[in-house]
């Protein structure tokens, strides 16, 4: 894997594309606002819905949480989600950025199981914005040509690697009230 290539695009603030769990995901850096705006237009989704940070491991999204606003009788809970397909939403640390966000008091983080996305995140030493390969409202892309047929050269780095096989996008859940967001 050409992790020098990946590294590059991302610092240089361009999008980059992935495989996730279930589908392809376009990302970039989540502390690059520019780079956020850029992705946002390219799939032309609205920034108050916020997007979701894919990570390795919880330390490389701790600084974007409110970890101290995690009770801890609810923390082995919580982080008994983790690494796998579950997104979960935690309190937003005070200066998580609103292009993440969506100017909500949580953010959306996921430490994912699946080893490509780990690989990546682990070569990169950060969490990625993951949203899902496709223009708002279309069928979410696959693999990796469709995503070069679909975005050309608005990407600027595509992983050549396999989903994980799952039939829908990561779970979405406030694991401090249980609610369900996505299923």
């Amino acid at each position: 894997m050409d992790w020098q290539a990946a590294k590059t695009a991302f610092t240089e603030g361009g999008i980059i594309a992935y495989p996730t769990e279930a589908v392809f995901g376009v990302g970039c850096d989540p502390r690059n606002q520019q780079a956020v705006e850029k992705l946002l237009a390219l799939k032309q989704r609205p920034r108050e819905k916020g997007l979701i940070l894919v990570a390795a491991d919880y330390s490389q999204v701790v600084a974007f949480v409110a970890d101290l606003k995690i009770p801890q009788d609810k923390r082995f809970a919580v982080f008994s989600h983790w690494p796998g397909p579950v997104t979960l939403l935690l309190p937003a640390a005070p200066g998580a950025p609103d292009w993440l966000t969506g100017g909500s008091d949580k953010i959306a983080v996921r430490v994912t199981a699946h080893e490509p996305t780990r690989q990546l995140c682990s070569a990169l030493g950060s969490a990625i914005v993951s949203t899902s390969a496709n223009v708002s409202g279309a069928p979410a892309l696959t693999d990796a040509a469709a995503v070069r047929a679909q975005f050309g050269n608005d990407v600027a780095w595509v992983m050549d690697a396999e989903t994980g096989g799952a039939a829908s996008p990561s779970k979405i859940i406030d694991p401090l009230t249980q609610q369900v967001y996505r299923v």
